[in-house]
């Protein structure tokens, strides 16, 4: 009612009636189709999206009861931001009303803007699905919406992440969306603290193919996170060489697959420079003798102790334990490490690796052993497969793990998200299989 006497609602009141009205256009409209209805939101909404600190609601919703206020409808009228022209503008929150407005008009183009992207945006009797079924060419402006979601919920994403995955479901199922800068001009509208996370894979080895299985990693575990991903491969035609590693610069975490390399001396700098300014790393497999090799030539430098100064441990080589000629690597958690949160949702139970056991001996007072190997029925046999480290700052975290096999894993891939989210200092999603079932 704050309304009823404005020029604006009043133009929506009078508005002439529409000749024909399409079917349920005062209902909300939750799917727009069977299609849509059995894929479902990318979400979880089910608590309506609340992330609230308990605290700081039940003091809110106290003080809207105080001033007479429905905690759970407490909104009266558009913020003082919004200017309401009196002369143009149309206040309705009436399908009917509203399709009144655009026949009368002759509007087929419609923009929504606004929220919740997925709750009145996409479903009241004028929002994005009742407008594209019913013949309306329709765009949503992805920039100045919001969606309602909890990231304590599946997919247990970032705020602004479980936003562009309803756009994204938008975009694939509704109709398209633009951006408010294609008809203002200037950039997009971003929120503060929309910042997404860097990672950049150091790839250069010939042994596991991590040129094919880390980007396929991420592309299902991080990037759909809405982490961006670099990655810098050796050169073809000079294996020491990492064209592109300036990228480090702005990264929030270097990830680390080479084997026995020397890298010119400006781009070791570069992870010097990372590790110096406390962000962190995350190895696998070869890393730790990633930079262990005699260098060509004056301008490249080894770096023969990263295995021990960073990772923490001491690299001895391997069993070569190669099955079936061999016993397979079996890998368990370390006693009082189970409730590590990098080992949150990766299996209790022991599991056969497909890498050969790495000999790491020497742990460093900093590093924290999460996972053990030994060699199948060779029970005394015992090394660090999998462990955290803090170098001056510095989060660390490296398995031994890693051949192709591995990768097919679910134990393996659950630890490597865990491992990298600890690292960057992330929060790590609960024990949910469907973590890590991205296809």
């Amino acid at each position: 009612n704050f309304y009823k006497d404005h020029p604006a609602r009043k133009r929506a009141i009078d508005t002439p009636k529409a000749a024909s009205f399409p079917k349920a256009i005062e209902n909300w409209c939750h799917w727009i189709d069977k299609v849509e209805e059995k894929q479902g939101y990318p979400i979880d909404h089910s608590d309506g999206g609340e992330d609230d600190d308990p605290v700081e609601h039940a003091a809110w919703a106290k003080h809207l009861a105080d001033i007479g206020r429905n905690p759970q409808r407490p909104w009266q009228r558009q913020v003082d931001l919004i200017d309401i022209n009196a002369e143009r503008d149309a206040i309705s929150d009436n399908g009917f009303e509203i399709w009144n407005l655009l026949e009368a008009h002759g509007i087929k183009n419609v923009m929504l803007v606004g929220v919740h992207t997925n709750m009145c945006v996409l479903g009241r009797p004028f929002g994005l699905r009742n407008m594209t079924r019913n013949g309306k060419n329709v765009l949503l402006v992805r920039d100045l919406t919001d969606a309602m979601y909890n990231p304590a919920r599946w997919p247990y994403v970032n705020h602004f992440r479980g936003t562009e995955l309803v756009i994204e479901h938008i975009e694939e199922r509704v109709c398209p969306t633009t951006t408010s800068d294609q008809l203002l001009g200037g950039k997009p509208f971003r929120f503060k603290g929309d910042d997404p996370l860097h990672i950049v894979f150091m790839i250069g080895e010939k042994e596991y193919s991590t040129e094919t299985t880390l980007p396929d990693f991420a592309k299902r575990q991080l990037e759909y996170r809405g982490v961006r991903c670099t990655f810098v491969h050796v050169d073809a035609d000079d294996s020491n060489n990492f064209a592109g590693l300036e990228a480090l610069k702005d990264a929030d975490l270097l990830f680390i697959s080479v084997r026995r390399r020397t890298p010119p001396k400006a781009q070791l700098n570069l992870i010097r420079s990372h590790l110096a300014k406390g962000k962190p790393v995350v190895g696998i497999r070869t890393a730790s003798h990633a930079f262990d090799r005699e260098p060509p030539d004056s301008e490249h430098t080894r770096w023969a102790d990263f295995d021990d100064a960073i990772l923490g441990i001491d690299y001895q080589g391997h069993y070569g334990n190669k099955p079936p000629k061999n016993p397979a690597t079996v890998v368990s958690i370390k006693n009082n490490a189970a409730k590590h949160p990098i080992l949150t949702g990766v299996d209790s139970s022991p599991f056969e690796a497909k890498s050969h056991l790495y000999r790491n001996k020497k742990p460093a007072s900093t590093v924290e052993i999460l996972l053990t190997g030994t060699l199948k029925g060779q029970n005394e046999i015992k090394e660090p497969v999998a462990w955290t480290n803090t170098v001056d700052g510095s989060r660390v975290f490296y398995t031994s793990l890693g051949s192709p096999g591995d990768f097919e894993l679910p134990a393996f891939r659950r630890l490597m998200l865990n491992g990298i989210l600890w690292a960057i200092d992330e929060p790590i999603p609960p024990a949910d299989p469907r973590v890590i079932a991205h296809k």
